[in-house]
């Protein structure tokens, strides 16, 4: 009899417990009997699907009255339904010295009888289920070693409804007797640290998802020391039963090792292979990498004008080089941006953006930038090459004009810039990042006399070659956890107002990170800023120092910390001091809650000095999505100055600092 048999005896009361019967042993054959003519086959009876079942033969136990059916079901799904739907438990027994963590997380994940615990069944489907998953854990278990495996399944009765139960003897554990790799050798004095790499050795169990993580470490390993055209056989394991050992087998043949040769490829839309050099990170001559070529393919297509690119190594032209053959296929190379925002302090902002990506090749991009708001309005036309002469290298020209209206000023500025930059990126988290560039400005400035409040308007021509530095000492670009940064700013710049006068804009900028445990992080950031060599008076408005808003002191409007004039409106200041602190905490799922404390001061004096700060306090929420970190802060000021509001409110991608 059986599972099947065995679950219809138990939607009636049972007193004791069922056992696995095996079937009966079949007939033996008999000689056919003698051919008789031919007769028209009988046709089927018509079944009447009220009619009550005939008795089963062998149960022991009788079928259940329908009328003694439950009510409740009853209703739900008819009563030609009732006597054969029951809900069950389960169990597995004979696991419990299996350790193997996937072993249990797979059976849970693939288990019939666990998908559908719970619902409503009736016998068939129960012992359907209960048979795969007698297969399942045989097949589970001889994944791990025990070949030997017996798995067996009953039911018994508990408060009335079925328990299959699942019973394991996993038998011996089948371990490596030898473990051969021919042909490694031929890797010369790298084939210990490959055959290390592989990972299996004699005496281990038998475990094909071990030996098959091994075997594809071992293909990565001989792809990224040096041998591109390396062929690994899938492995062979023979067991022998009589002694509860088996042997492994995987023949390699490392192919010989190569340098770097050159790139090639076909002609394209894009860019040449001269150019995929300069964004390559390795150079002809080095050895063989495998994964500089992903690298590779991953920085190409974050230039935006490749849509797919296929990289693989091949013979190379000289003795002992493999080239890297690249295919590329264009990606739309025009873009078209918009944004639309506020800010306080900042007003509303709409922004559009037209860009070809590829205009002057190679990755030589103009922008059409436009930029309208209640206290911005600006157009520019922007040069960027991307990549230049060098990964992550960037060359920019930039032609604006801007009418700029803050609180402190207005500004209405004509500018010439360039720069060259070495870029961080989150595909390549660089040390070490800096800038050179250069500007020339006219800007017709509107403040008051600051012993007045007397309007005024000033003209300035303005010369300057800013610079920067910058050292990355933490472990991510968007959302890091444990280590330093520090960076540094200086820009000589010379001013006709008047007369001509120099004066240096230097500005420090230090961050650091802790971790305590996996849901609490410690940031805390110091920026400190001096102008040198001249008054804060001579120096054009919208070059000074200031303070205040979502990316300096939360809690205080955009600029507005600092000295002020007779009209209330700040007027920026010669030196800057800035401190902040918080605690990242993760509360559940993707989200966390960041309390801050932040402060800061703007002085007339030429040094940052650490009196009169402006404090500010509150707290964030953050969503961790792929890209990084989404913020929202709230914040209010500790020592509000007049006019400073009670509540200020951010958002941005990544952390504040």
């Amino acid at each position: 009899m059986g599972l099947a048999g065995l679950l219809l005896g138990l939607l009636v009361p049972m007193t004791a417990g069922a056992q696995v019967v095996p079937p009966p042993a079949s007939p033996p054959a008999e000689a056919p009997p003698p051919a008789s003519p031919p007769q028209r086959a009988p046709q089927s009876p018509v079944l009447d699907p009220d009619a009550p079942l005939a008795p089963l033969p062998g149960l022991g136990v009788d079928w259940p009255d329908l009328t003694q059916a439950d009510a409740s079901e009853s209703t739900a799904t008819g009563k030609s339904d009732i006597a054969e739907l029951t809900r069950y438990a389960y169990r597995v027994d004979g696991i419990e010295g299996i350790t193997d963590a996937l072993f249990l997380q797979r059976f849970n994940s693939l288990s019939a009888l666990k998908a559908h615990v719970g619902d409503p069944s009736n016998a068939a489907q129960i012992d359907r289920r209960a048979r795969e998953d007698v297969t399942l854990l045989v097949t589970l278990l001889r994944g791990i070693g025990y070949y030997d495996a017996r798995v067996t399944s009953g039911v018994d009765t508990e408060g009335g409804r079925p328990v299959v139960t699942l019973t394991v003897e996993p038998g011996k554990l089948y371990k490596l007797e030898t473990v051969a790799v021919p042909g490694l050798d031929a890797a010369g004095d790298k084939a210990a640290v490959l055959r290390e790499a592989f990972g299996v050795t004699t005496d281990d169990p038998v475990d094909a998802d071990k030996i098959a993580g091994g075997t594809a470490e071992l293909r990565a390993q001989l792809a990224e020391r040096g041998f591109p055209f390396a062929e690994v056989q899938e492995p062979t394991v023979v067991i022998d039963h009589a002694t509860g050992k088996a042997s492994l087998n995987l023949p390699v043949d490392p192919g010989g090792a190569r340098v770097f040769g050159r790139i090639v490829s076909p002609p394209n839309k894009v860019f040449d292979a001269r150019h995929m050099q300069e964004i390559a990170r390795f150079r002809p001559g080095e050895p063989y990498n495998g994964t500089a070529l992903d690298d590779l393919r991953r920085a190409l297509i974050q230039t935006g004008i490749v849509s797919s690119a296929e990289v693989k190594p091949v013979e190379g032209t000289a003795p002992g080089t493999v080239d890297i053959a690249v295919t590329l296929q264009p990606a739309p190379p025009r873009t078209i941006a918009g944004a639309l925002g506020y800010g306080t302090g900042e007003g509303i902002r709409a922004e559009v953006d037209w860009t070809h990506r590829n205009l002057f090749p190679p990755e030589g991009a103009l922008t059409l930038r436009g930029v309208a708001g209640t206290q911005e309005q600006s157009a520019a036309v922007i040069f960027r090459r991307n990549n230049f002469r060098g990964r992550d290298r960037v060359l920019t020209a930039q032609l604006s004009a801007a009418n700029i209206n803050r609180a402190a000023y207005q500004a209405t500025t004509f500018s010439l810039s360039g720069s060259l930059e070495r870029q961080t990126t989150i595909f390549f988290q660089k040390k070490w990042t800096w800038s050179l560039g250069a500007e020339l400005a006219a800007s017709d400035e509107r403040d008051v006399i600051e012993a007045t409040g007397t309007p005024r308007r000033r003209t300035f021509f303005i010369g300057a070659l800013p610079t920067s530095l910058t050292y990355d000492g933490s472990d991510d670009l968007l959302n890091p956890t444990n280590g330093f940064r520090i960076g540094a700013r200086l820009s000589p710049e010379v001013s006709l107002q008047g007369n001509v006068f120099g004066y240096a804009k230097i500005q420090f900028d230090a961050s650091g990170y802790k971790a305590f445990g996996d849901r609490v992080v410690l940031a805390g950031r110091v920026r400190l800023g001096t102008i040198l060599g001249a008054p804060r008076d001579a120096i054009a408005p919208s070059r000074r120092f200031y303070a205040g808003g979502g990316a300096s002191v939360r809690g205080y409007g955009f600029q507005a910390i600092g000295p002020r004039d007779p009209n209330n409106d700040p007027i920026g200041g010669r030196s800057l001091t800035e401190f902040s602190l918080e605690a990242r905490i993760k509360a559940f799922g993707p989200f966390g809650v960041v309390p801050f404390f932040d402060a800061g001061n703007i002085y007339t004096a030429d040094l940052p000095r650490f009196t009169g700060l402006q404090y500010g306090a509150g707290v964030g929420l953050r969503y961790y999505s792929n890209f990084g970190p989404i913020r929202i802060d709230v914040g209010t000021p500790i020592n509000p100055q007049q006019g400073d509001p009670r509540i200020a409110v951010y958002v941005s991608l990544g952390q504040a600092f």
